[in-house]
């Protein structure tokens, strides 16, 4: 993976701030920050979803077992 510099961000910076204009920019930070965020809390939740699932015992079966005949 190629490491990026700060010519490269402050390029970014400068795409980023001629498509989307100096309003929008810091407007889309917040929602990717906000998305960020969110998909951290749902991967600690699932995580956490996971090991109490895990911990769990089975609950013990209440059916009896199928009567089996002998066909003589």
């Amino acid at each position: 993976m190629p490491n990026i510099g700060p010519f490269e961000i402050v390029l970014l910076l400068v795409v980023g701030l001629l498509f989307f204009g100096s309003k929008r920019l810091p407007e889309m930070a917040k929602s990717f920050g906000q998305a960020i965020q969110e998909f951290k809390n749902v991967g600690k939740q699932v995580q956490k979803d996971v090991e109490t699932a895990l911990k769990e015992e089975p609950p013990e079966s209440t059916e009896k077992p199928p009567k089996q005949t002998s066909a003589s």
